[in-house]
């Protein structure tokens, strides 16, 4: 993971602004960040771009700090209508808490974009293929890769391998090409380092990855309430 200087976190903020799931929402990104980084060097992308993708990776979901404890907790029960609208809204969120700390256009691109399908399904914009920005399809890939291989309060975390096997099922919402890149990822020596962290779980290992990785920005309280 590069050590990104363009940014400055605060980090008693952050610790401060979370909700109880704050642990488990850094740790996501922690995966999510650093498989970006190695999805985006299989495509050789170039360094400013892994350094654009493994900050958005890390902050895709910071919107959702926004909405209510009870919203950001996933529950077993079905949400409501009215309730799966507004957890929708977290990508906007992201990209609106980031923009107001000068965040580059590309990061900001990446997050709110990030659930987008590239067969048009998904949201915001409902914008499909080629138009979906490259660093918001692997973050896409990557994101839900990470959630499978996670715990969740309603089940518990998929094998790598039944996670694959379900990512193959809706392969209609990915970038083949990003998709394959992953796939050879998740095979390589690199992708030890990420199943590393699938065991960080706690509020220090979160706190700790963030001293040691990032110098970012982010949230004060009013923009978070």
């Amino acid at each position: 993971m590069p050590n990104i200087t363009n940014y400055d976190i605060d980090i008693k903020k952050i610790m401060d602004t979370t909700t109880t799931d704050f642990s488990e929402a850094i740790c996501h990104g922690m995966i999510v960040s650093e498989l970006a980084i190695l999805v985006a060097r299989e495509l050789r992308c170039d360094e400013k771009f892994c350094n654009d993708i493994a900050m958005a990776g890390m902050l895709h979901d910071i919107g959702k700090l926004k909405l209510s404890e009870e919203l950001h907790r996933e529950r077993s029960e079905a949400m409501v209508v009215e309730k799966m609208k507004y957890v929708r809204m977290h990508a906007k969120f992201s990209r609106d808490i980031l923009s107001a700390k000068d965040f580059n256009n590309d990061i900001l691109s990446m997050i709110y974009h990030h659930h987008e399908n590239y067969d048009g399904s998904g949201y915001p914009d409902n914008i499909s293929g080629t138009d979906i920005p490259l660093g918001a399809r692997i973050i896409r890939v990557c994101d839900v890769y990470a959630a499978l291989i996670s715990d969740r309060s309603y089940r518990k975390a998929f094998s790598e391998k039944v996670a694959v096997e379900l990512m193959i099922d809706e392969a209609r919402h990915f970038d083949i090409k990003v998709f394959l890149a992953f796939q050879r990822v998740i095979h390589s020596d690199e992708y030890e380092k990420v199943r590393k962290l699938t065991g960080k779980r706690t509020d220090d290992a979160a706190e700790s990855f963030l001293r040691e990785n990032y110098q970012l920005v982010v949230v004060d309280n009013d923009e978070i309430n």
